[in-house]
């Protein structure tokens, strides 16, 4: 019998490290992982397998407490994605900041028309954006597609800052209005190729606002149902891919554990809880286990960052709030796995069940966001949805696109097209029936 891999197997391959033991640099006192993932070699497989060359330095960031440029700098993930370092107020630890990620819209006269509506995505706990599939599929429906990577998260996170800590999630609004100031402004580069194609074109009508699509996963995807639940003026449609919006114990649990974490963050918020993270989620998703995946294990790591009572109940807080309701009034669509595998020890059907959240509940309790909730069950999905297999996370840009053509009418976008992620909104692949 083959030894077990991965986590699971008590070891790990010479290029994993978690947080505790890895090399970095420090760049104007940003986190850098000495190892980051390889560039995408085409626009449809978002990291090559282990082997690959490494990705070029990283650019130093702007400083800490340097104001917002609007100079966008080339990013780890490769061509065709730049970042913007946002700083915010100053914590307990020091200096804060965001970092918004954009993909760079592509030219030719092969490229889908803007069809006039942004996407931003926020990533999860223990996570940062490097989905680029994502992005791609957002970028052939016409969308300008953009990713937070939140405070003290990837490439926010700094070396004095405890990895994901806050004690409060609309502490993240102050990010979230930096990163949508930072979509609204005029992109240099963008700016002059607007204006000599003015010169060269007749006058048109003022542009119409644009629409915004929220996208959330996990953790990110409770915070950004509470955000768009005080903020439904600027949103036009909210995705969510197995959004945290109940307690694995269901509100049973949650009740009776919140009186506890809130005693630990009187006495100490940053206390470290004990470690849950038995490292499976990665087996299933890393390129250097039995998934797909290539990324940085310092941003992301194989157990997760350590939680802590401030967190925590920051979290459940959250949890209560959806289970009164949020009364959102724009359209939600929420991406789930049919199945959760919650164990202690690894089994094959980790490869294919969310092991992470209580899916069951989840669905139950995304019933309670708004007036409009379509929920959909994807057979075979991970956690992160868009991570899993690609037949599975092509059912799952299928649902998308049928959703979004239902409320987010996208008009130049919605052709037909090559199936997959690359599909326009309007192609056979994104029809159902």
């Amino acid at each position: 019998m083959a030894a077990p891999r991965g986590p699971a197997a008590g070891t790990l391959p010479a290029a994993v490290t978690d947080t505790a033991s890895a090399t970095m640099t420090m760049v104007a006192g940003e986190v850098i992982p000495d190892a980051l993932p390889a560039p995408a070699p085409s626009r449809t497989r978002p990291f090559s397998r282990p082997g690959a060359p490494a990705a070029p330095p990283t650019p130093a960031p702007a400083a800490p407490g340097d104001p917002v440029t609007h100079l966008w700098l080339p990013d780890v993930l490769g061509e065709g994605y730049e970042r913007l370092t946002l700083p915010l107020a100053a914590d307990d630890e020091g200096p804060v900041m965001a970092t918004l990620v954009r993909r760079v819209p592509e030219e030719g006269s092969d490229v889908v028309p803007d069809a006039g509506f942004d996407v931003l995505y926020v990533h999860g706990w223990s996570d940062y954006f490097f989905q680029t599939e994502l992005a791609d599929f957002w970028a052939a429906r016409g969308a300008r597609f953009f990713a937070l990577d939140l405070r003290k998260y990837g490439r926010s996170l700094r070396a004095w800052q405890t990895p994901g800590f806050v004690s409060d999630l609309q502490t993240y609004d102050e990010d979230i209005d930096a990163a949508l100031a930072a979509m609204a402004a005029p992109i240099p580069e963008a700016a002059a190729r607007a204006g000599r194609a003015a010169q060269r074109a007749p006058a048109e009508p003022p542009v119409t606002p644009r629409r915004l699509v929220i996208m959330g996963h996990s953790t990110g995807g409770l915070t950004m149902s509470l955000w768009v639940a005080r903020n439904q003026d600027r949103v036009s449609a909210l995705v969510l891919n197995s959004p945290w919006l109940e307690f694995q114990t269901r509100q049973v649990g949650r009740v009776a554990l919140a009186p506890l974490v809130t005693l630990g963050a009187r006495l100490d918020p940053r206390a470290p809880l004990p470690t849950v993270d038995l490292g499976f989620y990665t087996r299933a998703v890393s390129a250097d286990f039995d998934g797909e995946w290539s990324y940085s294990y310092i941003w992301r790591p194989v157990h997760g960052f350590e939680v802590r009572p401030g967190w925590l109940g920051a979290v459940l807080a959250g949890h209560a709030q959806v289970a009164h309701g949020l009364k959102i009034s724009v359209p939600i669509l929420t991406l789930l796995s049919t199945r959760s595998t919650l164990l202690p020890r690894w089994t094959p059907e980790m490869m294919h069940t969310d092991t992470a959240l209580d899916v069951v509940g989840i669905a139950r309790r995304a019933t309670d966001l708004g007036a409009t909730c379509t929920i959909a069950r994807i057979d075979g999905a991970l956690h992160d949805v868009v991570l899993s297999a690609p037949e599975v996370r092509a059912v799952a840009y299928q649902q998308i696109a049928a959703w979004l053509r239902a409320y987010v009418p996208v008009g130049a976008a919605d052709s037909a097209g090559p199936a997959g992620p690359d599909a326009p909104v309007g192609s056979a692949a994104g029809r159902e029936g």
